[in-house]
C-alpha cells in the first residue's frame, strides 16, 4: 500500500499542485510572479553563484529528460551501448551537478549571511532553496554510488515508471528494484515540484520571448540649443 501511495498516488497529487497552484499563482499574484530580483543588495555572490547554479542546472534537466523520456531501444538503434550511455552520462552529468551544487551554496550562504537579505527574505525562498538542495546533493549521491558501468540502469525502471506516470499509466512495480538513494531522490524531486508554484521557482516559466521582437530603445544625444544676443 505504501508503495502505491508513493509511486502511483502521490505523483499525481503532486501534478495536479503544481498546474493548479501555477494557474492559481498566475490568476492571484502576476505582480509576485517573478524573481524578486535583489542584485541591488548584494551583486558579486549573486553573479557567481546564479551563473554556476543555472548553467549546471540546465545540463541536468537535459541530462534528465534524455535518459528518462527517451526509451532504452532508441539508444540501441543508434547502436549505443548501456555502458557507452552509462559513461557519457557520468562525464557530463557529474560536472553539471556539481557545479549547480556550488552555485546552490553560494546562494544559500549569500542568503543566509547579507542581513538586508535576510531582512527581505520569506519562507518561500528558503523553502525553495531546501528542496534544491535535497534534490540535487540526493542526485549526486545517487550518481556517486551509481559508478559501476553495469549497476543499476534507471532507463529500465525509474525511465518507464515516469513515462507512465505522464500518460496516466503509472506502474508502482517498476520502481521494486530501485535503489534506495534514487527513491530519495525522487521523493525529494516531488517535494520541490510541490512546494514550485508558491515559490520564485515560477520565474522559470517566464521567458521573456517577447523581447525578441520589440522594437530597440534608440538614445540620442540632445544637442545644446544656442543661444543669440
Amino acid at each position: 500500500m505504501l508503495e502505491q501511495f508513493l509511486w502511483v498516488v502521490l505523483p499525481y497529487i503532486v501534478l495536479t499542485v503544481f498546474i493548479g497552484g501555477h494557474i492559481y499563482r498566475y490568476n492571484r499574484d502576476q505582480f509576485g510572479w517573478t524573481t524578486k530580483s535583489s542584485e541591488l543588495l548584494e551583486n558579486k555572490l549573486l553573479r557567481l553563484g546564479s551563473n554556476l547554479f543555472h548553467w549546471g542546472i540546465v545540463v541536468v534537466f537535459f541530462g534528465h529528460v534524455l535518459g528518462l523520456l527517451i526509451p532504452v531501444a532508441f539508444y540501441e538503434s543508434l547502436g549505443i551501448s548501456e555502458s557507452q550511455y552509462h559513461m557519457l552520462t557520468l562525464i557530463g552529468g557529474i560536472p553539471a551537478g556539481l557545479v549547480a551544487a556550488c552555485g546552490l551554496f553560494i546562494l544559500m550562504y549569500r542568503r543566509m549571511t547579507v542581513r538586508r537579505l535576510i531582512a527581505t527574505s520569506t519562507p518561500g525562498d528558503y523553502v525553495a532553496l531546501f528542496f534544491l538542495a535535497i534534490v540535487i546533493l540526493s542526485g549526486l549521491s545517487a550518481t556517486f554510488l551509481n559508478v559501476n558501468p553495469h549497476g543499476f540502469d534507471y532507463r529500465t525502471t525509474i525511465g518507464p515508471w515516469l513515462r507512465g506516470v505522464l500518460t496516466f499509466r503509472a506502474d508502482a512495480s517498476y520502481l521494486t528494484t530501485v535503489p534506495v538513494w534514487f527513491k530519495i531522490h525522487m521523493l525529494a524531486s516531488l517535494g520541490l515540484f510541490a512546494a514550485w508554484p508558491f515559490t520564485r521557482l515560477v520565474h522559470a516559466f517566464s521567458v521573456p520571448l517577447r523581447y525578441l521582437s520589440r522594437s530597440y530603445v534608440i538614445y540620442r544625444k540632445r544637442k545644446p540649443q544656442e543661444h543669440t544676443l
